[in-house]
């Protein structure tokens, strides 16, 4: 229960810094930086939790997480001017996330029973809607669909390498780790060499 305390709060510090940091660059107000933070921390764990039948959805029934995005954000504003390449702490938080929350939402799947298809997919929606809707409410293509992120696939490779690793009777703390580190590593490099999956050329 503890591994799952921190890999959730990781994966919704992670989000709220970068839901933050994409706001900052739209000049929003305070008010809209808080959402902003708030729906990616939490956006694809609420569509998580209403998949798999999880009523009310555990943000609302536990004002620490409110909190702790509220004041994530806050950290990140009053430390802004230390944050000089802001695209790059963006992608860096952002990567970091989608870490945290593919392996938070396989946990949850399995827990439910789900099988090894299923708690993949349900690792992805946790880790890539919350970015949706931030970039949605932003007025930007969401990186799920921009060339050069491979946002879901990572997500799904690193579903795909938690199983083998499980099949492998490696210990459950290392599977995390490695998991996260890996979904963090390709999706870094993937930004960094502009590495996208193939594109249909229109007729």
């Amino acid at each position: 229960m503890e591994l799952y305390t921190f890999i959730n709060f990781g994966g919704i510090i992670a989000f709220a810094a970068s839901g933050t940091m994409a706001a900052m660059r739209k000049d929003l107000d305070i008010f809209g930086l808080i959402v902003i933070a708030l729906v990616t921390s939490v956006g694809g764990g609420t569509i998580r939790d209403m998949l798999i039948g999880h009523f009310p959805v555990r943000w609302i029934m536990d004002s620490s997480i409110i909190l702790l995005i509220i004041s994530v954000a806050m950290i990140t504003v009053v430390f802004r001017s230390r944050i000089v390449h802001l695209d790059k702490t963006l992608t860096f938080f952002d990567s970091l996330g989608l870490g945290f929350f593919a392996l938070r939402g396989i946990q949850e799947g399995i827990a439910v029973q789900l099988n090894t298809p299923s708690c993949i997919i349900l690792g992805t929606i946790t880790a890539c809607f919350g970015g949706v809707i931030r970039d949605i409410l932003l007025n930007e293509i969401p990186a799920l669909f921009r060339t050069g992120q491979l946002y879901a696939t990572v997500c799904i490779l690193g579903g795909i390498l938690f199983f083998v690793l499980q099949k492998m009777q490696l210990s459950a703390g290392l599977i995390d780790v490695i998991t996260i580190l890996f979904i963090f590593g390709v999706r870094t490099l993937a930004i960094k060499k502009n590495i996208s999956l193939p594109k249909i050329n229109k007729m």
